[in-house]
């Protein structure tokens, strides 16, 4: 078992950090919390992330190395330890709120999905730019024009902007967010958008997952 004298952050490689491995990082916080509920288990080895996650147990240390030292060579990690190192470095000791831009068929889904709130990621607000949609009442939220959005992002402490809105105006309306200050965009349109080196964009497309799962069903 690990104690907090084995587990320093090493802020120094925070740049050095490749994408995929800042991917990883929820996927691991996942495992662990699995582990813990359904396993009750205290120590988890890189072998049992490894085998959970279809990765190879040196490619976990050295995920983890880049953040510091979080356990003992053949003892594993604590696992109640880890996950609290983990959410912390990716920011989920605290709460977020985002804004869904869109309240059509996929942005009403969004807003009234369940998942979002356990997690620390509260929508406080909802846009959308047709008249037959705002002002109405949607899973708690008054739709506001999206004329709005500037000037909402400061007085709603808004972090995150999720953008459900069709392909056609999606480049337009994070434009928008990031011209509001927004630095973290999920993005459900089919696009890759343009946006400045400091605004981080994840794209969702089931359309293009599918795509490629077809390469394996021909």
């Amino acid at each position: 078992m690990t104690d907090t004298n084995n587990n320093l952050f090493n802020t120094e490689l925070i740049s050095e950090v490749p994408e995929v491995v800042i991917q990883r990082l929820p996927l691991y916080v996942r495992v662990l919390s699995q582990f813990t509920n359904m396993l009750g288990g205290d120590v988890i080895s890189s072998e049992q992330l490894a085998s959970h996650l279809q990765m190879t147990p040196a490619q976990i240390r050295k995920d983890l190395s880049y953040f510091g030292r979080f356990g003992k060579q053949g003892r594993g990690y604590n696992v109640d330890m880890l996950e609290t190192k983990l959410r912390s470095i990716l920011g989920l000791d605290r709460t977020w709120n985002a804004a869904v831009v869109g309240m059509g068929r996929l942005g009403r889904a969004v807003v009234s999905y369940p998942g979002f709130s356990p997690e620390g990621f509260i929508i406080n607000s909802a846009f959308d730019n047709s008249e037959k949609i705002i002002g109405k009442t949607i899973s708690g939220l008054k739709v506001q024009p999206i004329s709005n959005l500037t000037n909402s992002v400061e007085k709603l402490d808004i972090k995150i902007g999720i953008v459900a809105v069709p392909v056609g105006c999606a480049q337009e309306v994070i434009d928008i967010l990031v011209e509001g200050g927004i630095k973290s965009i999920l993005n459900y349109a089919p696009l890759s958008p343009k946006v400045p080196d400091d605004v981080v964009v994840r794209g969702i497309d089931p359309v293009l997952s599918l795509k490629s799962m077809t390469y394996y069903m021909r």
